[in-house]
């Protein structure tokens, strides 16, 4: 995942939580530290990727299971504000 600050301030921490609407489940994860609690997951930054300048932006990525439906999640929300998909 690709998570672009699209604001005119320095993003100091971050975390990005959204609802699986299937029946995934992370498995493993990178560049990012994991957590989920049914089918809502939250992604928090690690230490070399906590800041992103205006304009810029981090990747992380997992990997994980399913069993009868991987749609994919539509709405997101970093540090609890909804921000944009693309």
């Amino acid at each position: 995942m690709t998570l672009t600050n699209t604001s005119n301030s320095t993003l100091n921490g971050w975390t990005l939580g959204f609802t699986f609407p299937g029946d995934q489940h992370i498995t493993n994860a990178w560049s990012a530290t994991t957590t989920q609690n049914g089918n809502s997951v939250t992604a928090t930054n690690v230490g070399y990727n906590a800041t992103i300048a205006p304009g810029g932006n981090t990747t992380f990525g997992f990997q994980g299971t399913w069993t009868s439906n991987d749609t994919n999640p539509t709405t997101f929300k970093v540090n609890g504000t909804p921000c944009a998909t693309g």
